[in-house]
């Protein structure tokens, strides 16, 4: 089915179940966009994490025993 079909069937669906439609369409937009925005901001930064000591500096600590001081 083509754009022009599905706009078609749309159009003849009643108002309410056609907002429907649009409201979750500009969701999955929205949802994309902020996953494609994640993506490149890791990639981006993925490099910094790797190579930057300062960035990573406290998971020394990760194996360390902890006690909580009283």
């Amino acid at each position: 089915m083509g754009t022009k079909e599905i706009i078609q069937e749309i159009k003849r669906m009643p108002i309410n179940k056609r907002i429907l439609i649009i409201e979750r369409t500009i969701q999955s937009i929205k949802e994309s966009e902020v996953k494609n925005k994640m993506k490149k901001a890791v990639d981006i930064l993925v490099s910094d994490y790797e190579n930057d000591t300062e960035l990573t500096v406290f998971t020394n600590l990760d194996f360390e025993s902890f006690y909580e001081a009283r």
